[in-house]
């Protein structure tokens, strides 16, 4: 019983969260909810690293504005997490998770990749019903 309460907070604190990231991403419109969109997918076929590395590549142009901003939701989300799962002591932003992703152990990389995936589903339920706009 104690677990079934620790995972649904674990849920709910997820949702609330998500929910006041995507209520920021408001004010970058319709190309935040298309981000959130295409990013777990990207994640899903060419693994977290690489779509990190991709959003942080977009760093300087239009596009990177909306990008670093999820990058930044994300990273929030994770030094915020209740299990403490992730050891992100010395990272502080997401251009450092970028650069200590691939310093992660299979088991930490697979953990991290579950998380962002739960969050990122949770925001992207809530960008689609606050956003206006086509994708």
């Amino acid at each position: 019983m104690t677990q079934q309460t620790n995972l649904k907070g674990i849920e709910n604190g997820r949702a609330e969260f998500a929910y006041q990231c995507a209520e920021q991403g408001k004010d970058k419109g319709k190309d935040y909810k298309s981000y959130v969109k295409k990013i777990p997918m990207m994640i899903k076929t060419n693994g977290i690293g690489s779509t990190f590395a991709f959003m942080f590549s977009k760093n300087g142009k239009k596009e990177g504005i909306v990008y670093l901003e999820i990058g930044r939701h994300v990273f929030e989300w994770l030094k915020k997490d209740v299990n403490k799962s992730f050891k992100l002591e010395n990272i502080n932003s997401f251009q450092d998770l970028v650069k200590n992703i691939v310093k992660l152990n299979s088991t930490e990389y697979r953990a991290l990749t579950i998380e962002v995936l739960a969050f990122l589903n949770w925001l992207r339920r809530f960008a689609d019903g606050l956003i206006e706009g086509e994708e």
